[in-house]
């Protein structure tokens, strides 16, 4: 040992832990397994879980943990949900109480994930948890419910839930694998509760070569949590959204992503600011290609590809008000082709107030089908659109600008 290398060693090491079918530390090939690995790393400050390749068999979510990395070993390592199981409940249970009776407990299982849901005043209650115990039609959960689930209200119990979530946790890079939603055996699950992957009040994640296919909700969905990124992921064949940066998110950062056969490829919901969608491909999805909206302000959409989306390329929805719009957001460098063949051919729309747009640099083209129309159509109470150094080519019109109520009155009675 050198005598001078006498610097103080305080930075503790990480563990590298395998998860597998076989030759690995931990054995298995299921969600319980791979939940041991990361509490097991969890308990030691954080630390890296490799997932062996093989097919893991999800009863109920993965919860992720602080400080931990996941790493698969590329689309050989697939984290595949269960077909889901839906029953009513057959008596009330109050806010106060861990079990729940229902009318079938067939497809339920120790351990397994729950969602119990109900409308109440025509809102959705979920109570996500986990069953621990089944004593003939009564379901034990892990903790009280803290919410009611009444018969009034069509209260339901069912195997569904996200692959991978969090709440409340911070620094986690997942890569190198595959999450399979198991679409056609699966309810649908609001994107608002669940997805692929679903996490809410959490920072600094970071998704590296992961797929998430065929959920029956959004593909990646994350509600009120800062610098998420997103880098080489693809979001294919969900039943709803591909990309869901959810409301309050900041700075989210999708570079090289696909999102396909989706019913769009990103939602920016409420107020998400400050992102980035960067080389990515935003293509054949049953609605819209991108949507920005309420109060989802200074994004920017640069080289990108939007194509073949069934209503629109890029939609700024209409805004409740003009402090709701979606002022400020920057499209740059992006091929936008053949979109809006559903609807009304459209490569960009504008709905209502949205202030301050810049369009610069892109290719808006149709291929030849006569399927977009029109490059890029501007609501009447847009103002400060900035449109400059677009290429055109194949389209009816190039930009259109929808006139005023006051100046379709006075060409209706005539007046100049």
């Amino acid at each position: 040992m050198d005598e001078k290398g006498n610097r103080s060693r305080t930075v503790p090491g990480s563990l590298t832990l395998s998860v597998g079918h076989k030759d690995a530390d931990l054995i298995g090939s299921d969600d319980k397994i791979l939940q041991a690995g990361l509490d097991y790393l969890h308990r030691l400050g954080g630390g890296t879980l490799e997932i062996r390749a093989g097919e893991y068999t999800m009863r109920n979510t993965l919860y992720l943990r602080p400080g931990i990395t996941i790493r698969g070993a590329g689309e050989d390592t697939v984290l595949k949900k269960t077909p889901s199981s839906c029953t009513p409940l057959d008596c009330d249970s109050d806010w106060y109480e861990a079990r729940v009776h229902v009318a079938d407990p067939t497809g339920f299982t120790p351990g397994c994930g729950i969602m119990l849901r109900s409308t109440r005043d025509t809102r959705l209650e979920v109570i996500k948890d986990t069953v621990t115990r089944i004593d003939g039609q009564t379901l034990y959960l892990s903790r009280r419910m803290e919410k009611n689930a009444w018969l009034e209200d069509g209260a339901t119990a069912a195997t569904l839930f996200p692959i991978l979530t969090a709440e409340w946790v911070d620094d986690v890079t997942v890569e190198n694998l595959v999450l399979d939603g198991n679409r056609a055996a699966s309810d649908e699950i609001d994107g608002n509760y669940a997805g692929g992957v679903f996490i809410q009040h959490c920072d600094r994640h970071t998704y590296r070569h992961v797929v998430s296919r065929d959920y029956n909700g959004d593909g990646y969905s994350f509600q009120v949590c800062d610098d998420i990124r997103f880098e080489h992921c693809r979001s294919e064949n969900n039943a709803s959204l591909g990309f869901h940066p959810g409301s309050g998110s900041q700075r989210p950062i999708f570079t090289d992503c696909i999102s396909r056969g989706n019913s769009q490829g990103i939602f920016f919901c409420w107020g998400v600011t400050d992102g980035l969608a960067q080389n990515c491909d935003l293509s054949d999805n049953l609605d819209y290609g991108v949507t920005i909206g309420h109060r989802d302000t200074d994004n920017r959409i640069a080289h990108c590809t939007i194509e073949r989306n069934h209503k629109a390329g890029l939609l700024f929805r209409q805004p409740l008000s003009e402090f709701r719009g979606a002022h400020r957001n920057l499209v740059e460098g992006c091929t936008i082709c053949d979109n809006g063949f559903k609807s009304k051919g459209l490569g960009i729309q504008f709905l209502g107030e949205t202030h301050d747009v810049i369009i610069r640099d892109n290719l808006f083209a149709d291929s030849g089908r006569a399927q977009q129309k029109i490059g890029i159509q501007v609501s009447a109470e847009a103002e400060g659109t900035k449109i400059s150094g677009n290429t055109f080519t194949g389209m009816e019109q190039e930009v259109v600008y929808l006139p005023t109520t006051e100046n379709q009155s006075s060409l209706a009675s005539g007046s100049s």
